[in-house]
């Protein structure tokens, strides 16, 4: 047993970060319904409300709506490029993402293509573009909105992670966990800070993210092996 703990000891901060950028995509495929949901309702509610409150911004929200279709099309189907870029058909040419915020940034449709195109971009592995497009998107208020927001500022963490910024990694989590607390995302990345805390060496404030997800967030996936990690950071 002693000689079993001394090999995890060893082996788990080599894993640590690897372990916690494999769960994005697990992470996006596992809730990828839910969070689409969340960016429609955003999308329609944002819509809406400008439309009213601001009769002459009616138009732009909604051209830029019509030219976002084909590219959130594209995205539900994990098309990621062509979502991001466009391309051309028989039809004619199909925007996408970056063409929307070139031509309606200024809008809440544009605002929303943002956060979409940085996760188009980390699918896609390009984390620099990642961070632009999703520091790009402005956080919207309401309950919907929430869910968006808390993802927005996770990924920004992972994008950090893979680009091995590990503090600026760590600001991203703290803000995805504490600014936009929800059921979903938050015991999601108070696990991932966890794993950096403890990778970093800092073991109280890991052993403090995992207890909250314990004690908080008791019927999240995160909360069905917490034991685990509590136990061993313990120990440690």
């Amino acid at each position: 047993m002693i000689q079993n703990h001394q090999k995890n000891q060893n082996e788990e901060p080599e894993q640590i970060i690897e372990q916690a950028i494999e769960k994005t995509e697990f992470f996006l495929f596992r809730n990828g319904k839910m969070l689409l949901i969340g960016l429609g309702v955003l999308f329609v509610v944002v819509a809406l409300f400008f439309g009213i409150k601001y009769m002459y911004t009616a138009p732009r929200e909604e051209k830029a709506s019509a030219l976002m279709f084909v590219a959130e099309q594209q995205f539900a189907r994990d098309s990621f490029a062509m979502a991001l870029n466009g391309y051309e058909t028989a039809d004619g040419h199909q925007a996408g993402f970056l063409e929307v915020i070139d031509r309606y940034g200024s809008t809440q449709v544009g605002n929303t293509a943002n956060h979409y195109a940085g996760i188009c971009y980390m699918k896609l592995g390009d984390y620099e573009s990642a961070l632009k497009y999703l520091s790009g998107y402005t956080a919207v208020k309401g309950l919907a909105a929430n869910l968006v927001n808390s993802q927005n500022f996770g990924l920004q963490g992972d994008a950090y992670v893979q680009l091995n910024k590990l503090p600026e990694a760590v600001k991203m989590y703290e803000k995805a966990v504490s600014d936009y607390t929800n059921n979903l995302t938050t015991p999601y990345y108070l696990k991932k800070l966890a794993l950096i805390y403890e990778k970093q060496g800092d073991n109280a404030k890991a052993l403090a993210a995992c207890e909250r997800i314990k004690n908080e967030f008791f019927s999240s996936y995160e909360a069905r092996d917490i034991d685990k990690y509590i136990g061993r950071l313990s120990q440690l």
